[in-house]
């Protein structure tokens, strides 16, 4: 199955084109493949989720660019990209083996839903019934709640595409399932493309009406998971504008960034502000308004590591994108050899807006119907700089 949007080989370029227009050293596509690396698909057993089976799938691009990705959660769980002198480094925080998602994690490199973000108080109406869900971050509701799509197990499908190596995964939702109405099947397509890219693609289908907006939450440390923290990154929003709220739940306010601590469209390093931006703990979880037309592909943001010179630029074809600097890791979570501290990896959940819902101006952003399938892409880009 292939999804996306009419409009995306054009934005794609454009993007693309925004990418290139600084000068570039040995990039992603230039560094060596090595000889261990075929390019493909493998799959291995990564444990088990009570009596279902978990599968970890690799995939790898002609480029010797590395994903692992799990049907449990849907999850990426390394990602491992050159730097400027081609040395690979895994760029995703996670855990190696599956126990360390079955015992409780922020959702790293998962697929939320059915709703992702926060819905406020953890309730919403809906044609005439109100709906009360799971406060699993109190009083709100959050990622689904506390069984979301993020802990159950997908069903697997891979391709050898000619873009590059693919894994579809599905889930159905049942009526009922976290307290949200209606039956959903929902389907993930990752591709790591042979240009450097990670797509993920994402569309859900209902046979009643009901809410839906998926997102997909990675924590992106481009110096490597194990590397520290992300302060130093620069980071650029296409977004002239967020959506403020009390506390990270939207209130249905758009303000302008321009002279406050959540201005990125200049670029800037993530902690130059990240203390005045508030919270508790400090740093930014906040959803901006991505510049240009809502379901076009088009420039979401751009993230740079000084250090190793690995370039991200991400589009995607949805009205907002959650910003979070990975403020609750405090050294609890132990992954992959590395213990997570505060602001160790950042999210770029691009997204309907949290408490789309709750905002008559906003919740047909969030509501799906039968017969009106939901559609989300985004296009992760990668590269090198000097």
């Amino acid at each position: 199955m292939r999804l996306g949007s009419t409009h995306y080989l054009a934005a794609l370029a454009a993007i693309v084109v925004a990418a290139c227009s600084t000068p570039r050293g040995g990039g992603a596509a230039d560094a060596p493949a090595r000889e261990t690396e075929t390019p493909g698909i493998a799959a291995a057993p990564f444990g088990r989720e009570g009596d279902t089976p978990v599968q970890l799938y690799t995939l790898t691009n002609k480029n010797g660019l590395i994903a692992k990705i799990s049907n449990y959660g849907a999850i990426v769980t390394e990602l491992h990209l050159p730097d400027r002198n081609g040395r690979l480094a895994d760029v995703v925080l996670g855990f190696e083996k599956l126990d360390g998602y079955l015992a409780g994690h922020p959702y790293f490199g998962a697929i939320v839903g059915r709703v992702a973000n926060r819905i406020g108080n953890a309730e919403f109406a809906l044609e005439g019934a109100r709906y009360t869900l799971a406060a699993n971050d109190k009083p709100h509701h959050l990622h689904g709640g506390r069984r979301g799509w993020d802990k159950v197990v997908w069903t697997a499908k891979t391709a050898d595409t000619v873009d590059g190596p693919s894994i579809e995964l599905t889930y159905i939702s049942s009526d009922g399932e976290e307290g949200y109405p209606g039956t959903v099947t929902a389907r993930t397509v990752y591709t790591l493309t042979n240009n450097n890219e990670l797509k993920v693609e994402m569309e859900a289908t209902t046979d009643k009406t009901t809410v839906v907006n998926m997102a997909h939450h990675s924590y992106w440390n481009l110096a490597g998971h194990d590397s520290g923290t992300i302060l130093d990154h620069v980071l650029t929003l296409y977004a002239d504008r967020y959506t403020p709220g009390t506390p990270m739940v939207p209130d249905g306010r758009v303000l302008p960034v321009a002279k406050t601590p959540f201005d990125f469209t200049a670029g800037k390093r993530i902690g130059q502000d990240v203390k005045a931006a508030g919270g508790n703990p400090t740093g930014y979880d906040h959803n901006f308004v991505v510049n240009g037309e809502p379901n076009r592909l088009r420039p979401v943001a751009r993230l740079k590591d000084p250090e190793s010179g690995r370039v991200m630029t991400l589009a995607a074809d949805q009205p907002g994108v959650q910003f979070y600097t990975g403020n609750f890791l405090d050294g609890s979570h132990k992954g992959k050899g590395a213990t997570y501290v505060q602001y160790a990896g950042l999210c770029l959940e691009t997204q309907k807006f949290p408490n789309a819902i709750n905002v008559p101006a906003w919740q047909d952003q969030v509501i799906l119907r039968p017969g009106q399938p939901y559609r989300h892409v985004m296009v992760h880009a990668f590269s090198t700089e000097p």
